[in-house]
């Protein structure tokens, strides 16, 4: 397979990044699997084949910098707190909620380390590298389901899930802002 060749660490840091796996770990107390997993794996499959067919495009056009206003959008979801509307008709679906949150904190950073990969990459090896990201996410998930299960993990999960899923996305948001150079470049721009 042609993502073999790729140094390991890059490769699968670039979609399954540590910070997401904490937050993937409330998403699957809150959600079924199956919509988890589906919502990843499209948020994943988004963000390679952005790389593939618009690594140049993107490069040229968004800088990295761009990408850390991103990081504004767990922010918000910190903030926004749906359990205050009792009469809230609609919801939004699980799939989306994990496919937001999956982009929101792992957009920028994939992008920048996905461009580079998979310019090169014949379309042949594109599926390859398709079909692997579609396995290894759901190896992923499962994985983690079965953490949650531990009763420790679980227990902490019950007791203090609300408030550690918000002081996590804030903290994620803020990372993704700044690694991201943006705030560095709006101070060059005064």
């Amino acid at each position: 397979m042609a993502f073999l060749h790729l140094p390991p660490i890059r490769w699968l840091t670039s979609f399954y990044n540590p910070p997401f796996f904490f937050i993937l770990l409330f998403l699957l107390k809150k959600y079924k699997v199956r919509d988890v997993i589906l919502g990843y794996v499209t948020g994943v499959l988004i963000l390679v084949a952005a790389s593939f067919f618009l690594g140049k495009i993107l490069a040229i056009f968004m800088p990295e910098w761009l990408l850390g206003i991103l990081g504004f959008l767990p922010i918000w979801m910190a903030i926004h707190d749906n359990d205050e509307e009792a009469n809230q008709t609609e919801k939004a679906s699980p799939i989306l909620t994990v496919l937001i949150t999956y982009l929101a904190v792992c957009a920028g950073c994939n992008l920048s380390i996905l461009l580079p990969i998979l310019i090169g990459v014949s379309l042949i090896h594109f599926g390859e590298v398709l079909l692997f990201v579609i396995v290894f996410t759901t190896i992923i998930v499962l994985l983690l389901k079965g953490i949650g299960e531990i009763p420790i993990v679980n227990n902490f999960m019950s007791k203090y899930s609300e408030i550690s899923t918000k002081i996590v996305y804030i903290g994620v948001g803020l990372y993704v802002v700044w690694d991201s150079g943006l705030i560095s470049h709006l101070i060059g721009l005064l």
